[in-house]
């Protein structure tokens, strides 16, 4: 595959960057609250912030990795992260806090969206699927630790101390990619950045049925999460009275299963196809999270009613993010940077309003985080059978 472990390590460092700043101070939410003098939900709203800047900030670093190449737009968004991490840290209000959020996702997203073009230079379709499951794979042990460590962070010291840490991780991965990282775009398919032809590639990704589909399949899915990462504090808590340290163990079970099925997918990819193991994700999620939905009305099975399912819904972004990531390169891949922007937008843009919906309401009960899951999974479902799966049909037709 050619891939140094060294260097899949980090890029999987990179990815987990955004992770890491969404998911350590979950269990801190009702202490930043309480500390800042407001609702739980306002301090909830920042994890909207986040989504909200990650989104925007792809749009302009996607265009930007194809006009100036790879490694510098992502040394830029690493050291805007470090330095908005600090912000973060010394933070006194809910305002200042959002501010500062804002300007670490934006710092983020540099990472999230040229990662994709990066390895679509260096792989084809289906090898591409194969190694960023690999990346995933190494990348998903930053949210199943973050929760754990920023819960025990809480035993010791402050909230503040967790954005410190992520300062940290944040300069250290800047040094390790201004060593190891190499230049992957070549000249030859540099693309002027200007803004008509920039909004035109935009266009044309939109208006491609097929590649809309696959957008929306995976923009949909991670709605999903976000909207479970947005509502979790709240419910397992609040609700059901679970200790700050130990909210990281049942957050990490999501994690430990997406592992799994991110292996198997790697593995399977080579001998079903990409386009078959979407289908079966996006199918599964929608199960399980009808299932979440009927035991949340239903009050059924109590906080493993909720877990189990939630679990199974949250596993299949492992099926659905890699191999709807390659269905859309595979149509664009002279413009990777800007079909990842694109597709990064609207997934954490959907993500943004889906953890907005979750927090909009003033119920103390699950309600409100599983129902925004369940829409999400079956909208997705939808956009496959409705988008990607008739134009599947005129290829196999041909």
């Amino acid at each position: 595959m050619g891939l140094p472990l060294s260097l899949l390590l980090l890029l999987a460092s990179l990815a987990g960057l955004t992770p890491l700043a969404i998911d350590m101070y979950l269990p801190s939410l009702p202490t930043i609250a309480r500390d800042l003098g407001v609702p739980i939900s306002q301090a909830q709203l920042t994890i909207s912030v986040f989504l909200a800047g990650f989104a925007l900030g792809q749009l302009f670093y996607g265009p930007l990795a194809d006009s100036v190449g790879r490694k510098p737009v992502m040394l830029l968004g690493t050291t805007i992260f470090s330095l908005a991490s600090l912000g973060c840290a010394f933070a006194d209000s809910i305002e200042t806090l959002m501010a500062f959020r804002l300007l670490q996702a934006v710092g983020g997203a540099a990472s999230s969206v040229v990662l994709n073009a990066l390895l679509r230079d260096m792989f084809e379709r289906d090898q591409f699927a194969r190694v960023m499951s690999l990346v995933i794979l190494v990348m998903t042990l930053a949210p199943l630790l973050a929760p754990l460590i920023g819960g025990y962070l809480m035993l010791v010291a402050h909230w503040h101390s967790i954005f410190i840490l992520l300062a940290i991780i944040g300069v250290l991965v800047s040094m390790a990619l201004a060593i190891k990282i190499p230049e992957t775009m070549k000249p030859e398919h540099r693309q002027p950045f200007h803004l008509l032809p920039i909004l035109r590639n935009y266009g044309k990704v939109l208006q491609h049925r097929a590649a809309l589909g696959y957008i929306l399949c995976g923009a949909l899915t991670t709605a999903s999460m976000f909207a479970f990462i947005s509502g979790s504090p709240l419910v397992y808590i609040e609700v059901f009275g679970v200790p700050p340290q130990h909210y990281g163990l049942l957050f990490g079970l999501n994690i430990v299963l997406m592992m799994i099925l991110t292996f198997g997918n790697s593995r399977l990819v080579r001998h079903l196809g990409s386009d078959r193991l979407l289908q079966l994700g996006l199918t599964v999620s929608a199960l399980a999270s009808s299932l979440l939905m009927v035991n949340a009305v239903g009050q059924f099975g109590g906080l493993w009613g909720i877990v189990v399912p939630v679990m199974i819904t949250i596993a299949q972004i492992s099926l659905v993010g890699a191999n709807a990531m390659a269905g859309l390169l595979s149509h664009f891949p002279q413009a990777a940077g800007t079909a990842s922007a694109l597709a990064g937008t609207l997934r954490f843009g959907l993500g943004a309003v889906a953890a907005f919906a979750v927090n909009s309401s003033a119920l103390l009960s699950p309600l409100p985080m599983t129902s925004v899951m369940a829409i999400c999974t079956i909208l997705a479902l939808l956009s496959y059978w409705l988008l990607v799966r008739p134009s599947l049909l005129r290829v196999a037709e041909a």
